[in-house]
């Protein structure tokens, strides 16, 4: 088999931490669907599925049915499914067939779900997700009333699996009045619900945010994304945990990716001489530079052209002149007994040295869900112990 020009590895050990981390912040009894959005956050849907559910997790989260079908062709037989965005009225009845959950957040969208059901001969399993404050998707209480008429009317067809609604910016304390009168906009279709006698079998509000800091969101289950993998959803979320656990600093979470490249050439460059395209970068003295055999096109941001770092036998060697589409070279003038085919790190540790995907995200502007998720899905995964 051909070789990629990168790999990403994700260490199971790492990850099975962060799931009893969150584990301990919501209680046992509380459902953990993962979100896998966004090809598991640039972790990749079929390495990463199969990793959590070595961990216990049976319940995932995307955001679409392409998504969906990802996840299908990896995971065990009675893992569940859960769309939360977009699906096409034509793969509604193929969603239904493979027993995966969905989203509703419009009330025509029921009679369409009705009809496949049918036609399958088989419930769907439908979230109806709410409007709270968040003003992207979601059922108004006008429509709501309808919907849960619907839904009783034909109950032998349409399971009501989940009510549902997304709290926009939890992850920040100077939003903590939305989410407040979200949580009781929430409360008051619950109380709906009670008065009209048909009760979801669960009910979720919850982000990796919300799972870690507020405890009256947990309800029965919790959608989590960024923490999984290792991410305190903010600075907020984390110094809440601080106060918590009465301690400085505290690891708790352990990011489970690093990103890998090997050197493809090593060269001597005269002083004087330009390094790469234009005169981005013009050499002060004499040095010696290995050339990397990735750029812009494999996900590595072009913003950190003079910027940037690698990790090549445990110490940084910074970036020297512009990444390229496909390519990009680093200073190794103070690293000895470098050769050809050595292994570089570009996200992860490698010896006492480590490049967070923050070192890319301060200077890049980019979120870190953003540059994690823009890599490219060819890049090949493997888990590592």
């Amino acid at each position: 088999m051909v070789k990629h020009s990168s790999r990403i590895e994700l260490k199971q050990s790492a990850y099975k931490n962060n799931i009893t981390f969150i584990r301990k912040k919501i209680g046992k009894d509380v459902l953990l669907s993962s979100v896998v959005k966004a090809n598991a956050y640039g972790h990749g849907i079929e390495a990463f599925v199969p990793m959590a559910e070595r961990c216990g997790i049976d319940h995932f989260s995307v955001a679409s049915s392409f998504e969906a079908e990802e996840v299908l062709r990896v995971c065990q037989p009675e893992t569940r499914i859960m769309i939360m965005g977009i699906i096409y009225e034509d793969d509604i009845s193929w969603a239904v067939a493979c027993g995966i959950e969905m989203y509703v957040y419009n009330f025509d969208r029921l009679q369409v779900v009705l009809d496949a059901a049918k036609k399958e001969g088989k419930p769907a399993k439908l979230h109806l997700e709410v409007e709270t404050g968040a003003n992207r998707t979601g059922l108004s209480k006008k429509e709501f009333g309808k919907s849960l008429t619907f839904m009783k009317r034909h109950k032998q067809h349409l399971i009501f699996e989940g009510l549902c609604t997304h709290l926009g910016g939890a992850e920040s304390f100077s939003n903590q009045f939305k989410i407040d009168m979200q949580k009781r906009r929430f409360k008051e279709f619950l109380k709906e619900c009670k008065s009209r006698k048909i009760e979801p079998n669960l009910r979720h509000m919850a982000s990796s945010a919300a799972a870690l800091t507020m405890k009256d969101t947990t309800y029965d289950m919790v959608r989590v994304g960024v923490a999984q993998y290792g991410f305190w959803p903010s600075p907020d979320v984390y110094y809440t945990h601080l106060q918590e656990v009465n301690k400085k600093s505290d690891v708790g979470l352990k990011r489970i990716f690093t990103w890998k490249t090997d050197i493809m050439d090593i060269r001597h460059v005269d002083q004087g001489e330009f390094i790469g395209y234009g005169t981005a970068f013009q050499a002060t003295q004499d040095m010696q530079i290995a050339v990397l055999p990735l750029g812009y096109s494999n996900g590595y941001p072009r913003a950190l052209s003079n910027r940037g770092h690698v990790l090549i036998k445990g110490k940084k060697a910074p970036i020297v002149g512009l990444i390229n589409m496909n390519l990009f070279m680093v200073d190794i003038s103070h690293i000895a007994n470098v050769e050809v085919g050595d292994e570089v790190v570009l996200i992860g540790r490698q010896g006492n040295n480590v490049i967070n995907v923050s070192s890319f995200t301060n200077i890049t502007q980019l979120l870190n869900n953003e540059m994690l998720s823009r890599l490219p899905s060819s890049i090949p995964r493997k888990v590592v112990r």
